[in-house]
């Protein structure tokens, strides 16, 4: 089973209202972070970003050459990276 990412209803209306070129670099960027993060934790490596707690639940890092943060949160039983925060700063 693969990784995927899946957004807060809140972050999915962020992404919705942006402009066309940063929605879809958005949601690439995402789709990106299952496939990386997953991949580096199922080699027991530290997943991208920077951790926001001593569990390796939360982490937090900005869309390359965007005005975007997200936080992540790692389900490692669902094999999942859920967006709770994006903020874009438009």
């Amino acid at each position: 089973m693969s990784w995927s990412v899946r957004t807060e209803e809140a972050v999915a209306q962020t992404v919705l209202d942006m402009p066309v070129d940063l929605r879809r670099k958005t949601a690439n960027f995402l789709r990106a972070l299952a496939i990386e993060a997953g991949g580096a934790l199922e080699l027991g490596r530290r997943p991208p970003g920077d951790p926001m707690d001593g569990t390796g639940v939360r982490h937090s890092l900005e869309v390359p050459g965007e005005p975007i943060i997200i936080e992540y949160m790692i389900m490692r039983e669902a094999k999942e990276i859920r967006i709770p925060v994006l903020v874009w700063f438009h």
